[in-house]
């Protein structure tokens, strides 16, 4: 009855991306929180679950740097995963990633979390959460010559997605860590659905033939 229970109310709590409100987020994330864990930037969104390893905050933090045609612009991010712990909190892992400048003309104008692409959920249905981060950055075209990372956090391993968008179509190239292919087949198909939606909302273009590529464990495609 007792693991009838804790099936439950995990399948409930997994079901749906879960974040706290402001008043819920100020509470847990904390001054003292955020100076011992290095969380200097605005703190954009925090996420909340609870699996079979106990229960987790994901705190999305970006650097506020002005605005440009009303939307803000941010130079630096910083995410970390917090475990609840006999009412502290103590770092799982952390991402930090900011924005690239080869040129004066070559460059990306601001970088942030994608949360409408990221998800908090138990994917494989193993009763943990296989969290999936997604973020990118635009430059002087916008989306067009930008960045994707998708982040895929699974038994204790971060692994990587990595897009370079590109007007032209040399440009574009996708780069995906080999241990991609070890996941499970339901964490596979549910980041190639991510990609497909990325592409369907004119986010990011992956090379022509990126998912037969990736059907062949192909760790770097292009289009040249």
């Amino acid at each position: 009855m007792k693991n009838l229970l804790f099936l439950l109310i995990t399948t409930t709590t997994l079901s749906q991306n879960s974040y706290l409100s402001k008043i819920e987020a100020d509470k847990v994330i904390t001054p003292d929180v955020k100076k011992k864990f290095g969380l200097e930037f605005p703190v954009f969104r925090v996420y909340n679950y609870t699996d079979k390893a106990g229960k987790f905050y994901i705190v999305l933090t970006e650097k506020n740097d002005g605005t440009k045609d009303a939307d803000t612009l941010h130079t630096k991010i910083k995410a970390v995963c917090l475990k609840s712990n006999a009412g502290k909190v103590e770092k799982n892992w952390e991402i930090n990633d900011f924005v690239s400048k080869i040129t004066d003309s070559d460059y990306e104008e601001s970088i942030w979390f994608w949360t409408k692409y990221s998800s908090f959920t138990d994917i494989d249905k193993d009763g943990i959460v296989e969290p999936v981060i997604v973020y990118g950055t635009n430059g002087y075209n916008g989306y067009d010559d930008g960045r994707i990372k998708i982040l895929i956090f699974y038994k204790g391993e971060k692994i990587a997605i990595r897009h370079q968008n590109g007007v032209l179509d040399e440009v574009r190239n996708t780069e995906v860590d080999a241990k991609f292919y070890k996941l499970p087949e339901s964490i596979q198909n549910h980041t190639k659905k991510t990609m497909k939606t990325i592409m369907e909302h004119d986010k990011g273009i992956f090379p022509y033939g990126w998912e037969k590529n990736m059907k062949n464990h192909k760790t770097k495609f292009d289009e040249n």
